[in-house]
């Protein structure tokens, strides 16, 4: 057996950057303190959510990488002992910037990055002003605890994603996220956007029979131009099992540390009753590189 306790830290964000980098280390020493190895933390989680609106004074707020957030955060890592899946802004050149994901080592060193590789462009998610496009393709970070398959938000929703980074070999995916509601849609229309987020998120699980982590921040984030109603971020931070069992789940509506184990043998096992892989069709799928059958 291969185990590996994992801890989710789920907060609240706000403008104010250096206390939403406190409230990360404190939930980081929450989770060592429980005893975790793993620690995964929400996307862009050391300022409010941004992208509601365009404003170039925003791009002000990225950093480069390696910068003072993994300085800070690869710190805290060698202290505890720790691998840290962060989610920063990353400024790689003048106006040329992305939603990227660090992985740190347990002596504080960046094992790898992953960029997010599909940009959203909805109301109150205008990721595309600020972010280009990943470059890196769906490539596994190897880790002394593992190979991690780290994806970032609205990849969740894409079964191509998940099953590359299985594919190439990752034992876990790991989702750092930010997403919530409309306030302004009903209390139906709200649980049926979280059930759907939890659902595609535990198929990636059974589909490929790997363990899933989806890391959300939590609160409401107003709208900082005062056009539109602001962002409940819903919480429901989680972990699944390789047949999308639920290990942990995190409240709705609060700031919440959990841990859970992840027997990252059980893989192996859960594929030889149900083989995937041996059964897929490679010769019948060349469609999947199109935009769309017509």
């Amino acid at each position: 057996m291969k185990t590996v306790r994992l801890g989710i830290v789920q907060h609240r964000c706000t403008t104010d950057c250096e206390a939403n980098i406190a409230r990360s280390l404190q939930g980081i020493h929450e989770a060592a303190a429980q005893g975790a190895q793993l620690i995964v933390l929400p996307e862009l989680h050391t300022s409010h959510y941004f992208c509601q609106t365009e404003e170039t004074s925003c791009f002000d707020l990225a950093e480069p990488i390696p910068g003072p957030s993994t300085t800070r955060f690869g710190a805290a890592a060698r202290e505890l002992g720790v691998v840290i899946v962060t989610s920063l802004f990353e400024r790689r050149a003048p106006g040329l910037y992305h939603n990227t994901a660090v992985v740190l080592e347990t002596d504080g060193s960046v094992a790898g990055r992953y960029r997010k590789m599909h940009i959203p462009d909805d109301p109150g998610y205008y990721e595309k002003f600020y972010f280009t496009p990943g470059d890196l393709g769906f490539t596994p970070i190897t880790t002394s605890l593992g190979c991690l398959g780290v994806l970032i938000c609205w990849d969740q929703w894409f079964p191509e994603a998940a099953r590359l980074m299985a594919m190439a070999g990752a034992e876990l995916l790991i989702y750092p996220t930010a997403i919530g509601y409309d306030p302004n849609d009903s209390a139906t229309e709200q649980n049926r956007q979280r059930d759907a987020w939890v659902t595609v998120q535990r198929s990636h699980a059974v589909a490929n029979s790997i363990p899933v982590v989806s890391v959300n921040r939590v609160g409401f984030e107003a709208d900082p131009s005062g056009a539109g109603a602001g962002a409940q971020f819903w919480g429901n931070s989680f972990v699944a099992g390789c047949q999308g069992e639920l290990l942990a789940v995190a409240a709705t509506d609060q700031e919440q540390v959990l841990t859970a184990d992840l027997d990252l043998q059980r893989s192996e096992q859960v594929r030889r009753i149900w083989p995937y892989f041996r059964d897929r069709r490679t010769d019948a799928y060349g469609d999947l590189v199109r935009r769309y059958c017509d």
